[in-house]
């Protein structure tokens, strides 16, 4: 199944790229998409005149551009002969830069390294964060240790009982439909994962006997159950019963705050990549980025599959 067309691939020069661009090719290989490989400088202020070194900021910024060509015709150099790269330099914010970039291309997947900050324990730093909030594609961002098959992917969906909401099925389809697409070509092993829980079962058991709180936690468990298995079996139609047997997704439906549990599973399964949404049901109206995603996000040590509605619109606007 060939889900893109148009594949942007982000340098992050501060950790190892081959295990990343080699994720990049294969992916356009195997969507027979086209891919672009960008980098992104900052902008030196213009006007400031003639530096100490005797050049102007004009003539440092060239060779700056210069160089970081090089460095990205150095990344691809492997694979000219697989396909046809095209290669950018731009300026500015990188995270502003390559939204602008995704928006005037209209690029619908974008790879890129995790930052993976060494004075902080979390695998994502600022810019990839901003991508996560606001880039209108699919951000997949890939850890330096990216292994070249995944074994195992972990699917996030999230799933009201109680609404029967477009924008969500819509969204757990993506979900549903990358994963399995991307464990089908790579052998590995979908696990799809729904968290749920009991939010009044304090208040129930105040004001009730203990047959009563019981009755209630399981009627919310069978709820999120019955809403889990008819995912499932749309999971089925959507994609044909032989290519789902032979798929054998494993769901898993367990208790507690998707913030702890959904990072306790990756853990457990030893995932390598996890393919999540990462606008809030609550958050939709304004596209902002889910706090419980954040916190997510924080939390993972492998690559990550971030994915938004259909129609989502990026705050970030195109140059005046």
């Amino acid at each position: 199944m060939k889900l893109f067309k148009h594949i942007l691939y982000v340098s992050e020069a501060s950790v190892a790229q081959e295990p990343s661009i080699a994720r990049a090719v294969s992916v356009a290989e195997n969507n027979q998409a086209d891919l672009t490989v960008i980098d992104v400088i900052p902008a030196l202020t213009a006007g400031i005149g003639i530096l100490p070194s005797g050049h102007t900021s004009g003539e440092l910024q060239t060779a700056l551009v210069s160089e970081r060509r090089k460095g990205l015709e150095s990344l691809v150099e492997p694979y000219k002969e697989r396909l046809s790269i095209r290669l950018d330099v731009l300026q500015g914010k990188t995270y502003l830069e390559v939204i602008r970039a995704i928006l005037r291309h209209q690029n619908d997947l974008l790879i890129k390294p995790a930052e993976n900050p060494d004075f902080i324990e979390r695998l994502f730093g600022s810019d990839d964060m901003q991508l996560l909030r606001n880039c209108p594609c699919p951000v997949w961002l890939t850890r330096s240790e990216e292994k070249s098959d995944y074994a195992c992917i972990l699917a996030a969906v999230d799933i009201d009982p109680d609404i029967s909401d477009g924008t969500e099925q819509n969204l757990n389809r993506q979900i549903l439909e990358l994963s399995s697409s991307l464990a089908t070509s790579k052998f590995a092993a979908l696990n799809v994962l729904h968290v749920w829980d009991a939010p009044f079962e304090k208040k129930v058991r105040s004001w009730s006997d203990p047959e009563a709180v019981m009755a209630y936690v399981e009627g919310e468990r069978s709820r999120h159950d019955g809403a889990f298995n008819r995912l499932g079996k749309e999971f089925r139609d959507q994609i044909g019963p032989e290519a789902y047997d032979h798929l054998s997704p494993q769901f898993h439906l367990r208790r507690g705050a998707p913030s702890t549990v959904i990072p306790q599973t990756v853990k457990e399964l030893q995932a390598d990549l996890v393919v999540m949404g990462t606008v809030a049901r609550t958050g939709i109206a304004g596209w902002l980025i889910g706090n419980t995603a954040e916190a997510i996000l924080e939390q993972l040590q492998c690559s990550v599959l971030a994915v938004k509605p259909s129609g989502f619109v990026s705050p970030v606007k195109l140059a005046e």
